[in-house]
């Protein structure tokens, strides 16, 4: 058994059993990959994928285990590279962040500014993306942290460190019925048309439990991902903006009318994660002290050797955390 046919299996696996793309982004060829993956089945004795044809059709229920095994395996191998790197260049290196639009464009710039400036020779890349495209990233080893507040049932499989609480905003134009308002309910948002973000993305699903919580149906007639796209169908008059409130800026927004929403919807907590196995050198430390202060390294350690939610809730019980 050779690393290299780890690596093909996983690779595989993350391509969708596509061998040709595999081979592509291995820079082999694919009747080699197709070689080596023969071979260790033949050595394993099992079936890792099935196969219609020359065509991978599925990972078989023994070829799952194995590549679950696979890929802590080459995590370990990562894991002594990087030990390797922290004590011969402990400030170089690089660092991948995946995370949604709504935190790398309004609750990372300025900690990944002061994180450039202190480390000018880490190399810092991010991925934006939805939930689910976040949590794949970082499980198969593509991306070193997850920074997200949906769907963390999605990353399980990964250390989730609470950051911060966020609130929501309404935001209406200026001619709007509602600007007027100093306070508004459920039921008077109800009766509006809303712009809002895509199920799965920024506490979606908070606004769908408080409208259902009340026996109301939230009128949606526009959705996306990204807040400065809600923004500008509010500015079009198509409805009314339920986004989170460190998306609007008074400044960079002086024609909306923002309406504080913390009384309607329960607040959300946006956490940063990483896989178990994950070495993190003291750049990776200082990056997650940096976005959430409270996350010192001592902090990180004790969360890392828990093994149950109710460990980790214990842990942070008495840890207040900001509010953006």
């Amino acid at each position: 058994m050779k690393l290299q046919q780890l690596r093909y299996i996983v690779e595989v696996v993350n391509h969708n059993l596509n061998v040709s793309s595999t081979a592509e982004r291995l820079y082999t060829s694919q009747p080699g990959i197709s070689k080596q993956v023969r071979m260790l089945e033949d050595e394993l004795g099992i079936q890792i994928f099935t196969r219609s044809g020359k065509h991978l059709t599925e990972v078989t229920p023994a070829g799952q285990e194995v590549i679950r095994i696979a890929r802590e395996v080459l995590s370990k191998i990562d894991a002594i590279k990087a030990v390797a790197g922290e004590h011969t260049y402990p400030d170089q290196g690089s660092l991948y962040v995946a995370t949604t639009h709504t935190q790398a464009r309004y609750a990372l710039p300025k900690s990944i500014k002061a994180f450039i400036e202190r480390y000018p020779r880490v190399s810092l890349h991010m991925h934006q993306g939805s939930p689910t495209q976040i949590a794949e990233a970082v499980s198969k080893g593509s991306a070193d942290f997850a920074i997200a507040t949906e769907a963390l049932h999605l990353y399980e499989d990964l250390v989730m460190l609470p950051c911060y609480h966020w609130n929501r905003a309404v935001v209406v134009k200026s001619d709007h019925p509602l600007a007027a308002k100093k306070s508004i309910t459920i039921e008077e948002l109800a009766e509006y048309q809303l712009v809002t973000y895509t199920f799965g993305f920024t506490g979606r699903s908070e606004l769908d439990v408080a409208f259902g919580r009340a026996g109301l149906t939230p009128k949606i007639v526009f959705t996306a991902t990204d807040a400065d796209v809600i923004k500008t169908y509010v500015r079009l008059g198509l409805g009314v903006g339920v986004l989170a409130n460190m998306a609007v800026d008074p400044i960079e927004d002086p024609d909306l009318v923002v309406l504080d929403a913390s009384h309607i919807f329960p607040h959300s907590t946006t956490k940063i994660g990483f896989r178990r196995t994950t070495f993190l050198r003291s750049y990776m430390y200082s990056f997650i002290e940096g976005f959430a202060p409270h996350l010192t390294r001592d902090i990180v350690d004790k969360a890392v050797a828990l093994r149950s939610v109710e460990e980790m809730e214990a842990l942070f019980k008495n840890i207040e955390l900001p509010i953006r």
